[in-house]
């Protein structure tokens, strides 16, 4: 084959989708975007309803988990994601609570693997660092600059818009140690650090203009 001919063969731009996962007892945060090239695209968020959210639970917590499988297989087999990118355990005041999101989170962990999806984790803090440019930043901060990047959204919690932060975040991360050359010896982590401030600083937005905007309020239904 001739240099011109290779020159104008076109380059095939791969598609990876992602799943992001906010878990929760009673409620579990989705989303799902999709990589192809630099470019993040929205699929689609959500909510899994697993118990009410108000006064006394009255779904066991099995019947629960239960329903986090169910659901969340519906999801990947619509979809079909590549990967699962999760919020990792974190320590609460309250042990009972802790206890029971991480069985939350383990269900969904089991869920992916069963259908063959490879699972990365993130902490809160480095969510919230990619996505809007500091760890301590406000579910609201996070939900709004989630839609100057994606458009306006219609959340139905903060729970959606916490499971989009986790897809955005695994593509942003994912993306930015893709483009590294095999010569370099950047690790993860590295690319991690260099993407915290990348997604507010490519809006040139700041911490405290996304904190000026109009707060979005979250269904209590």
């Amino acid at each position: 084959m001739s240099a011109e001919s290779k020159a104008s063969k076109p380059r095939v731009i791969t598609k990876y989708r992602i799943l992001g996962i906010d878990p929760g007892s009673r409620l579990t945060g989705y989303g799902l975007v999709d990589l192809i090239g630099n470019e993040i695209k929205l699929v689609a968020h959500g909510t899994l309803k697993l118990a009410t959210t108000t006064g006394k639970v009255t779904v066991p917590l099995e019947d629960r988990l239960l329903l986090i499988y169910q659901k969340l297989s519906e999801i990947i087999e619509t979809h079909r994601p590549d990967v699962l990118s999760i919020e990792k355990v974190f320590f609460a005041k309250d042990a009972v609570a802790a206890l029971k999101l991480g069985q939350a989170r383990g269900a969904a962990i089991l869920t992916a693997k069963i259908h063959g999806l490879n699972v990365v984790e993130y902490a809160p803090t480095e969510v919230k660092s990619v996505i809007v440019g500091h760890g301590r930043a406000e579910k609201e901060q996070v939900a709004r600059m989630l839609e100057m990047m994606l458009g306006k959204q219609d959340f139905t919690s903060f729970d959606a818009s916490d499971g989009l932060a986790l897809a955005v975040c695994h593509a942003r991360i994912h993306g930015s140690h893709s483009t590294l050359g095999k010569g370099h010896q950047n690790t993860l982590t590295q690319s991690r650090s260099r993407t915290r401030m990348g997604l507010a600083e490519s809006l040139g937005l700041t911490p405290e203009i996304v904190g000026d905007r109009k707060r979005i309020t979250r269904d209590k239904n």
